[in-house]
């Protein structure tokens, strides 16, 4: 079968590899989409701490079930179509013993850790996969990336009294800003990028503030009459963000951080103490964000797309990751399509 592989940063090459065989427990799945992750381009760069080479990238799948090994519950079907959660979980760790398995001190996430879904078919536990014949196939392969802001709106207990501010209008603050507005919150959205905060207003964010252009602490006063955002997530992985977090988030508030920096920050520890902050971690998702993505999408108001920058085949994707780390800016989501 054919398969993408980064042989190490910089490098991308089309392999023949065997066609994986589903043992106990586990399905064979036949990929139709696979999703362009931000740390899919990480390991292009060279970026990603996580990863070692080479690897098979992806883990935002939209796929049908091919065949299935032994120990697999006769309700798991042939033919159906689903989305998988690509992470692992070891059961043991502190993470796992509080069922937050999307914190696993042992994680292995298709793509990074181990590898992934950029192949024509891949095996999974049947417990992984979630049977969502509702959805378009493209749908099914941006649930996982939604889920991550999903589950950061979710350690912020959002709620519709709150105003939420998203410093960061990617796929990761899409899923964000998608989350806050489906829990009726008042969205506020952050990035430097007029295109990205055009698409944060038909999510469903009200406020729409462009920093190169207007002053982040002066427009946030004037919009929300002198007070400040309840909840802040920090989804652009910026010094400067992160410190802006901080800075704007009201008295009592919760910050909610996923994006990684790329260098430490100083912070004026005094804002902590003083306003006695929460400032909450948001890694992956938990198998309730999936659920929670899988309603919304459902509602058919997803503007599916214009969140779809580019569809390529197998044969385009180097020249894809290539020109994505050329200019990722205008980039929402490219689909790799089998």
């Amino acid at each position: 079968m054919k398969a993408v592989q980064v042989i190490r940063p910089g490098v991308v090459q089309l392999i023949e590899t065997e066609r994986p065989v589903p043992g106990s427990g586990e399905v064979l799945l036949k990929v139709l989409y696979v999703g362009f992750c931000g740390s899919d381009l990480s390991t292009y760069l060279g970026k990603n701490p996580l990863v070692t080479y080479p690897r098979i990238p992806g883990h935002e799948i939209a796929a049908v079930i091919e065949s299935k090994g032994p120990d697999v519950p006769e309700h798991i079907q042939t033919g159906r179509r689903v989305t998988v959660d690509p992470y692992t979980h070891c059961g043991h760790c502190a993470a796992c013993k509080q069922e937050r398995f999307n914190a696993c001190e042992h994680n292995q996430t298709f793509g990074v850790q181990r590898d992934g879904a950029m192949a024509e078919y891949i095996t999974v536990p049947w417990e992984k996969i979630l049977d969502v014949p509702e959805l378009p196939d493209r749908e099914l392969a941006l649930i996982e990336p939604l889920t991550v802001g999903f589950h950061a709106v979710g350690r912020g207990r959002v709620t519709p009294q709150d105003t939420v501010m998203v410093m960061g209008c990617g796929m990761i603050g899409v899923g964000a800003i998608t989350g806050a507005a489906h829990r009726g919150a008042t969205v506020i959205a952050v990035d430097i990028d007029d295109n990205k905060l055009k698409m944060a207003r038909k999510l469903g964010a009200k406020i729409t503030i462009n920093t190169i252009k207007n002053n982040l602490h002066e427009t946030l006063h004037k919009f929300l009459h002198g007070a400040s955002p309840d909840v802040v997530v920090e989804a652009a992985g910026n010094p400067l963000t992160y410190k802006a977090a901080m800075k704007e988030v009201s008295f009592t508030g919760r910050v909610v951080c996923i994006g990684y920096a790329k260098e430490d920050i100083l912070f004026a520890t005094k804002l902590w103490v003083q306003k006695e902050l929460d400032i909450l971690g948001s890694r992956n998702a938990l198998p309730e964000d999936f659920k929670g993505v899988i309603q919304y999408l459902k509602k058919g108001s997803f503007p599916l797309d214009s969140i779809i920058s580019k569809i390529v085949t197998i044969e385009e994707v180097p020249h894809a990751f290539s020109e994505w780390a050329d200019n990722p800016a205008p980039v929402f989501k490219i689909l790799l399509k089998f």
